[in-house]
C-alpha cells in the first residue's frame, strides 16, 4: 500500500489541496470572473485582548507552507504570549494563496493550544524536570508536533523516539509496567537488574515501583537491588488505587531517607495536572504529563479578509482594516489600525516571508525563551495561583 495509515502527503499540504472543498470552488470561480485583488488578510483568535493568554506556535511549518507564493507575511515570533488581534498578517493577491487557509490555521490551532497547555505544567513546577509523555494519545503522525509544542514551551524533555529523531533531541524513558509483569510478581529485581545491565549507561537508573506491591516497599526493594547506582524511582500509580497521591510520595520519601538512600529522585506520572503537579512539586522531583497536554483545546484561530484592493472590509464580528499589535509596558496588548500613531510599547508582528522568500528562520531555543519570558512578561497563571 502507497498510504497505509491514510495519512494527509506533504505534497498534497504544499500545493493547496488539504483544504476545505469551499476554496477549490472559489479558485474555480474567480479565476472563471477573472478576479484575483490585491488583499490583506489576518488571523485571529479574537478580535479584542481578553487578558486570557496562549502561546502561539506553528509558525515555522506556516512558512514552508507558504515559501514561493507570492505573498508577504507578517507573524508573531514563535512563543510569543497572545490574548486577542493578529497574530499574523498575509498581503498579497487572494488567490496566491486562497487553498492554504486551512493547512496553515490547522498548523497554528493545534500545537498553539498544546504550547499553552504545556506551559501551564511547565510553571506548575518550575524548578522540577517536567517531561512529555502525551505521544500515545494522539495520531503518530502528529506526535512530533506534541513533543516540538512541549519543548516550545519550556518542559525539560519527551519520550517519543521517532519524534526525538526529527528534532534532533534524545527521547527519555526509562520502563513500563509491562516489563516489571513479565518478569513476575516477587521478581522485580530481576527485572531492574536486567534493565541495568542492558540499556546504555547514560540512561538514568529510575525504577518504576508500583507494579505489584505497596509503593514504599518496592521503592525499597529497588534501592536495595540497584543500590548506589539508582538515580530514582517512578511512581505511576493509577487513579483507582492512588488515593492521597501526596502521601504516598511523602511516605516513599522518608521510607527512603530513613534507610540511607537520600540521592534517589521521585518521578511522578499518571493523568497528571498543573493542580496535582502544584501540590507535589515540593515532595517530587520530576513529573511526567501527558493527557493534560494532548486533550488541550485547539486555540480557534480564523483567517479574515480585512482589506481588498486598499479598502477596509469585513465580515460581521470582525473589525475591518490592517491592523498592528504592541506589547505595551503593563504587559498588556494593544491594537491600532496601520496608520494610526503607535501606543507606547513594542510592535509584535515580525516579516516572516517577502514576496515567497523566509525571512525568518526557525529557532525552538530561542523561542522557548521567548516564551518563558514573556509568560512572565504577562502574568500568565497568576491568575490560577492567586
Amino acid at each position: 500500500m502507497s498510504n497505509p495509515f491514510g495519512i494527509v502527503a506533504d505534497d498534497a499540504i504544499l500545493e493547496g489541496r488539504a483544504t476545505d472543498a469551499y476554496f477549490e470552488r472559489t479558485r474555480a470561480t474567480l479565476e472563471h470572473a477573472g478576479h484575483d485583488p490585491h488583499v490583506v488578510a489576518e488571523v485571529t483568535a479574537d478580535q479584542f485582548p481578553t487578558g486570557a493568554f496562549e502561546v502561539f506556535a506553528g509558525v515555522h511549518d506556516v512558512a514552508t507552507l507558504f515559501e514561493g507564493r507570492a505573498v508577504d507575511i507578517d507573524a508573531l515570533p514563535e512563543g510569543t504570549l497572545f490574548d486577542g488581534g493578529p497574530v499574523m498578517r498575509i498581503e498579497g493577491p487572494y488567490l496566491a494563496f486562497a487553498e492554504l487557509e486551512t493547512a496553515l490555521l490547522g498548523f497554528c490551532s493545534q500545537p498553539s493550544g498544546f504550547a499553552t497547555a504545556a506551559l501551564e505544567a511547565r510553571l506548575a513546577a518550575p524548578d522540577s524536570t517536567v517531561l512529555s509523555f502525551g505521544a500515545r494519545h494522539v495520531h503518530p503522525s502528529i506526535a512530533a508536533v506534541v513533543e516540538r509544542s512541549s519543548l516550545l514551551a519550556g518542559l525539560d524533555g519527551f519520550s517519543h523516539v521517532a519524534a526525538g529523531e526529527i528534532l534532533g533531541r534524545e527521547a527519555s524513558g526509562t520502563m513500563p509496567h509491562g516489563l516489571l509483569l513479565i518478569f513476575g510478581e516477587g521478581n522485580q529485581d530481576a527485572a531492574w537488574q536486567a534493565f541495568d545491565e542492558a540499556v546504555p549507561a547514560d540512561v538514568p537508573r529510575t525504577a518504576l515501583v508500583d507494579t505489584f506491591w505497596d509503593e514504599g516497599a518496592e521503592t525499597l526493594f529497588a534501592a536495595d537491588t540497584l543500590g548506589d547506582r539508582l538515580d530514582g524511582v517512578r511512581i505511576d500509580t493509577t487513579g483507582s488505587r492512588r488515593g492521597d497521591f501526596r502521601h504516598i510520595v511523602r511516605e516513599v520519601r522518608w521510607e527512603l531517607e530513613a534507610h540511607g538512600h537520600e540521592g534517589v529522585d521521585i518521578f511522578c506520572s499518571g493523568g497528571l495536572t498543573p493542580d496535582a503537579i502544584r501540590r507535589l512539586q515540593d515532595v517530587a522531583d520530576g513529573f511526567g504529563v501527558g493527557s493534560y497536554i494532548t486533550s488541550a483545546d485547539s486555540v480557534d484561530f480564523s483567517l479574515d479578509l480585512v482589506e481588498i484592493e486598499g479598502e477596509p472590509i469585513s465580515k460581521r464580528g470582525k473589525l475591518s482594516g490592517d491592523k498592528r499589535v504592541y506589547r505595551t509596558p503593563d504587559g498588556g496588548h494593544a491594537i491600532r489600525l496601520a496608520d494610526q500613531p503607535a501606543p507606547a510599547g513594542d510592535p509584535l508582528l515580525e516579516p516572516l516571508l517577502r514576496d515567497g522568500e523566509i525571512v525568518r528562520e526557525p529557532d525552538l531555543e530561542a523561542a522557548t525563551e521567548r516564551c518563558l519570558a514573556d509568560a512572565e512578561r504577562v502574568g500568565f497563571g497568576r491568575e490560577i495561583d492567586s
